[in-house]
């Protein structure tokens, strides 16, 4: 018996020209009902040197009925290198329903749980935002910070990589309120942030070892985890998008403080209590988001998009 897969591609997500704010309220949404969700640990494998493909499963709450598994890759050379294909299913009748570019979906679920997290876990009156590592992930979590907020004037520190720099100002020139200054080194980056978000994909050694250099009352969101493991041992809090993701970090167990970030948002956690308070947010990526972004897309497209396929399926029970 033949069944219609639908596949959405970028440019079916692209048409629908979902806003950076509607990203942060889906991203809200999915930490939200986090425990209402069947989420297991991802799974990687490393085929060659740093290159993976993580499996990401993830059962929604039997409201949406959907299963989704997105595969994510990082293959070392590749354009881009990173890629990722999302399967979802309808939870009740194992039917598999799209086939889905998670390409979108990766980078703009990213960018908004890191200008979430921005949001609820700044000083107060913080304007200013330092970033390193200057890709799609950057761009897509100043567009969410920008959204967020839209009435505010906002000032973004760069450090200098090649051209990334300059590349990034040129994408933003049009947008009236916003300023950016190019740093040149890491130190003078760390020293003057207020609010560090870090978007390289690898870091082999520890990116500013001078602990004296980060100053009180900071905010670190190193969206790709690596590099700041001196901060583990002496920032005041931790937060982590799920427990599972950080208890193998080498020094969990000497967090002064840690909890789920999805506990401030439904009231189980304070967050940042005062000013002075110097915290660490590895909100590394869930499953739960892309499958969340994945529901919501092809709600949007699945009576509009033209490409799909027939999966043919034995429909009885003696087969072989």
């Amino acid at each position: 018996m033949g069944r219609e897969v639908l596949v959405i591609q970028n440019r079916d997500i692209y048409g629908l020209n979902i806003s950076p704010l509607e990203c942060v309220k889906w991203v809200d949404e999915s930490f939200r009902l986090k425990a209402l969700a069947q989420l297991p640990p991802k799974m990687s494998v490393h085929p060659q040197g740093n290159d993976f493909f993580t499996s990401m499963p993830c059962c929604l709450p039997s409201s949406y009925g959907v299963f989704g598994m997105k595969v994510v890759h990082r293959i070392l050379g590749a354009t881009p290198s990173l890629g990722s294909e999302i399967l979802l299913y309808d939870s009740k009748s194992g039917q598999l329903q799209a086939l889905i570019d998670g390409d979108w979906i990766t980078t703009m679920r990213t960018g908004a749980v890191a200008a979430l997290s921005i949001q609820h876990l700044q000083r107060t009156n913080t304007d200013t935002y330092s970033f390193m590592g200057l890709g799609n992930t950057a761009r897509a979590t100043v567009l969410c910070l920008l959204s967020i907020f839209s009435d505010k004037k906002l000032k973004f520190r760069l450090l200098r990589y090649k051209t990334q720099a300059e590349s990034f100002i040129e994408r933003f020139k049009e947008v009236n309120n916003v300023s950016f200054e190019i740093v040149d080194t890491i130190d003078h980056l760390v020293s003057g942030a207020d609010v560090l978000i870090s978007c390289i994909t690898d870091a082999q050694n520890l990116i500013c070892e001078n602990n004296e250099l980060y100053r009180k009352g900071l905010l670190l969101v190193p969206i790709h985890t690596r590099g700041f493991q001196n901060c583990d041992l002496f920032f005041d809090k931790v937060y982590g998008d799920d427990t599972g993701h950080v208890s193998g970090f080498r020094y969990f167990d000497r967090f002064k403080e840690f909890d789920e970030f999805g506990n401030i948002l439904i009231g189980k956690n304070r967050g940042r209590e005062n000013d002075e308070q110097r915290i660490v947010v590895y909100n590394i990526g869930l499953g739960l988001h892309d499958v969340v972004f994945a529901y919501k897309i092809h709600c949007l497209l699945k009576n509009t998009v033209s490409t799909s396929f027939i999966l043919d399926k034995e429909d009885e029970k003696f087969w072989i």
